[in-house]
């Protein structure tokens, strides 16, 4: 991809949820690539301006020393909040249509952006990472809960949190399929989403990422209106914000602990794509 300027070499690596393997991988390149973004796991989960290191997060990225990890998190913060107003400002969306955020404390950024233009927002955290049906429908309770479970739920196994491996392939679970159906838009990582979606979404719409070809076909036959990927597709592929930050990371040199990201990214020439999906499964792209 090009970026800045800057020709970047972009590989994926797969290790099926084995964090020993990844954990390898990443001791291997370290001082050999400029960056490495943390796929399919979080290390940093942002709420309220304070984040919480995610465990098992850690121990990946603690694997290389010479070489920045990431995770992702620099971007939701930053860059996924203009997405979600350029969208609005355009009247792709607008604050009368409901929102249900599979997990906002994984995408804080968007979340609050949601919250603070008016938008209904069920924030699905609790429902999908404990199985606790109470959905929370505000920014307050969205903050006062996180910082009474976070410092708990960042020491448990990821795999306790978010589906990885043979999680990501089980079919859909539907038992929490009213929350989808009362939500105009869905919000938030794939994964979590394709776990719990129901079979018919007509007239939705979902904006997430890392997404496939045969993802897009199976929103397509599920009845979705429009999806957008707050990252660029390439290949086919929607690729994860970890990938987008890594890249980033090595084309400017600088990580999202310092203090001229924000201002940097805001100046960076990114995209997200806008796919309007075709119920007879052709599905015709805009930006």
């Amino acid at each position: 991809m090009e970026l800045l300027g800057h020709r970047i070499l972009v590989e994926r690596r797969g290790s099926d949820g084995d964090l020993e393997r990844a954990r390898q991988w990443i001791a291997e390149l370290d001082g050999k690539v400029d960056a490495i973004g943390l796929g399919g796991i979080d290390r940093w989960l942002w709420l309220d301006g304070t984040r919480y290191e995610i465990r098992d997060g850690a121990y990946l990225a603690e694997a290389a020393t010479a070489t920045p990890v990431v995770d992702g998190s620099g971007i939701k913060s930053t860059w996924e909040r203009r997405v979600i107003l350029d969208l609005q400002a355009k009247g792709r969306i607008h604050p009368s249509q409901p929102v249900l955020m599979v997990s906002a404390l994984d995408r804080f950024g968007m979340a609050e952006t949601f919250y603070q233009e008016g938008y209904p927002v069920v924030a699905g955290d609790l429902i999908f990472a404990a199985h606790i049906d109470y959905p929370i429908r505000t920014r307050e309770e969205l903050v006062a809960i996180g910082r009474r479970l976070l410092p708990q739920f960042t020491q448990l196994p990821f795999s306790q949190l978010y589906p990885i491996g043979d999680e990501q392939r089980r079919e859909p679970d539907p038992r929490y399929a009213r929350y989808f159906a009362e939500a105009a838009i869905i919000a938030g990582d794939f994964h979590l989403i394709r776990r719990y979606w129901p079979a018919d979404l007509s007239g939705k719409g979902i904006i997430t990422n890392t997404t496939t070809a045969a993802d897009i076909e199976a929103m397509t036959a599920r009845g979705v209106a429009w999806v957008v990927t707050t990252t660029p597709r390439l290949d086919g592929r929607s690729f994860g914000t970890n990938i987008l930050e890594a890249a980033v990371v090595a084309a400017l040199g600088i990580t999202a602990e310092d203090r001229q990201w924000p201002q940097r990214v805001s100046e960076l020439p990114l995209r997200y794509e806008w796919l309007l999906l075709d119920v007879t499964r052709n599905a015709k792209g805009s930006r």
